[in-house]
């Protein structure tokens, strides 16, 4: 029973800390509502499920033997991110109308995960942890364990992101919170890059 807690420690710490899937399920929450956003929570939740069931599974061996592959991950992440925060930053802080109220899609969430230092960094580190030995049920329980509980921590941002919203209806409040945001999401890009 301890080693579960301990994944489930170990994930939690990971799934609500600050980073990039969970500010833009803030912003998404913000912006568009939290039932809008679930898109993007359960995109995010799914990819790095998979995420972490590909590297456990092996694709850590080929990071490891062909490290530029991993910084080529690593950088267009960033890139990805630099993006993403500059599409936040210019926005005009208009409420979205019923038509356009979509919020961030399923593939835009579990892409996200794909593309983020962070989730490679915490697939990789878990794999180390937990499930070094290759024991292809112990992974199965470990995404079970992480699926769960990022679901729950990205959704947790979505929703704080949701009570945010009444207080962010003047486009004026909107356009700082979104460059606030999109500060973050580039402090976090950045900060991903030098760790790197």
């Amino acid at each position: 029973m301890t080693l579960f807690l301990s994944m489930a420690a170990f994930a939690l710490a990971m799934s609500i800390s600050p980073g990039p899937v969970n500010i833009v399920a803030l912003s998404a929450g913000a912006r568009y509502g939290v039932r809008a956003s679930m898109r993007h929570v359960s995109g995010a939740t799914i990819g790095f499920t998979v995420l972490l069931i590909v590297v456990g599974l092996g694709l850590h061996e080929v990071l490891v033997r062909w490290q530029w592959l991993t910084l080529g991950i690593q950088l267009g992440g960033v890139a990805f991110l630099l993006y993403m925060a500059y599409n936040l930053a210019r926005d005009d802080g208009g409420m979205p109308t019923a038509e356009s109220s979509k919020g961030p899609s399923f593939f835009h969430g579990a892409a996200m995960q794909w593309l983020n230092p962070k989730a490679w960094l915490a697939t990789v580190a878990g794999m180390g942890a937990f499930v070094a030995n290759g024991d292809v049920w112990l992974l199965l329980q470990f995404a079970l364990i992480y699926f769960v509980i990022c679901y729950l921590s990205v959704g947790s941002w979505a929703v704080a992101g949701g009570f945010l919203r009444r207080h962010l209806s003047e486009p004026r409040k909107m356009r700082l919170f979104n460059r606030s945001m999109a500060a973050l999401l580039a402090a976090s890009a950045f900060y991903l890059l030098w760790t790197a």
